[in-house]
């Protein structure tokens, strides 16, 4: 299923062809995201399911339920057999579960209204929550109690950055601060206001993995890239659809050259960091919205769902 050691550039992308389709959900899949070591996938669906996939094999793994909490917003935690989600029923708990015996190992309560990010530490047990109740948590995972809280005036997005060192918190869809982890407390140690987009929200944030950039994601049909020491703006990607105000997610390839994004119609687009410039239209058999976008970290291999999930490879033609 692998193409490995290959250097990825314009043309490569241009080539990259849907190798599977799997169709193991009912409803949308909400949210994807690779282990870190690459050889698998883990998916949340409004059908209240959580799927495994294998990478290497390009085969579904498994599929838990969580039909009493729902699921949304699934990510692994540094134990590939652990993930944390947050809820779509009962309550705005986030939960730590056991993916071995699909049990839960700890909760997290406390946020009042929808969790709209979760982010976990790359280095460590830490990780950061926002929610429409308007405040950013910071956790860790061997306590059910909130490390520290946020107050915002609006709907916040927050990440860490590749070190694990600083997070980054997307304000009212017009500021970002950057916070040191270690004195969060003491408030943010630079603070970038972007141009305000008059027609959607920020629903999502990332860094490239260098750490020199930084993503906003929106419900709309704009996706802002900005650089991540100065909060300069540096380029503004456009030419997908989103006419349905979806939260659609964006994703940077493992080298930070490319930015990928869904589209309401389908389909799968990619820009060049750099320039700034689109480097291709990908068309799938994707019969809803592309919500979820993400690149193998470790692989030449994309994956994006609707309510199906599709792989991505390379075609190389011998």
């Amino acid at each position: 299923m692998f193409i490995d050691e290959m250097k990825l550039t314009e043309n490569v992308v241009r080539n990259f062809r849907v190798a599977k389709i799997f169709r193991e959900n009912t409803d949308k899949i909400t949210s994807i995201d690779f282990s870190s070591n690459g050889e698998t996938l883990i998916s949340s669906s409004d059908d209240d399911s959580i799927v495994i996939y294998d990478c290497q094999g390009g085969t579904p793994k498994r599929t838990l339920n969580s039909k009493k909490y729902g699921v949304d917003l699934i990510r692994y935690t540094h134990a590939v057999n652990t993930a944390l989600h947050s809820s779509t029923k009962v309550d705005d708990t986030i939960r730590y579960l056991s993916l071995h015996d699909n049990k839960y190992i700890r909760y997290f309560p406390g946020h009042t209204k929808k969790v709209v990010c979760l982010c976990m530490s790359p280095i460590s047990d830490t990780f950061l929550s926002g929610s429409l109740d308007k405040t950013i948590r910071l956790w860790d995972l061997r306590s059910q109690n909130c490390q520290g809280q946020m107050q915002l005036p609006g709907r916040p997005v927050a990440t860490f950055d590749p070190e694990g060192l600083i997070f980054a918190a997307g304000i009212n869809s017009e500021c970002v601060k950057l916070y040191d982890l270690r004195s969060f407390d003491r408030g943010p140690f630079a603070t970038f206001k972007l141009p305000q987009d008059k027609d959607c929200d920020w629903t999502g944030m990332k860094f490239s993995p260098d750490g020199k950039l930084i993503v906003v994601s929106t419900n709309g049909q704009v996706i802002r890239l900005i650089d991540a020491f100065q909060g300069t703006p540096l380029q503004t990607f456009v030419g997908h659809t989103n006419t349905k105000g979806i939260p659609l997610e964006v994703s940077f390839s493992p080298d930070s050259q490319f930015v990928f994004s869904g589209s309401t119609d389908g389909r799968v687009h990619c820009w060049n960091t750099e320039s700034g410039a689109k480097v291709a239209t990908m068309s799938c058999d994707h019969p809803g919205p592309v919500q979820c976008v993400g690149f193998n970290p470790k692989y030449m291999m994309l994956a994006t769902a609707c309510t199906n999930m599709a792989f991505w490879l390379p075609y190389i033609d011998e």
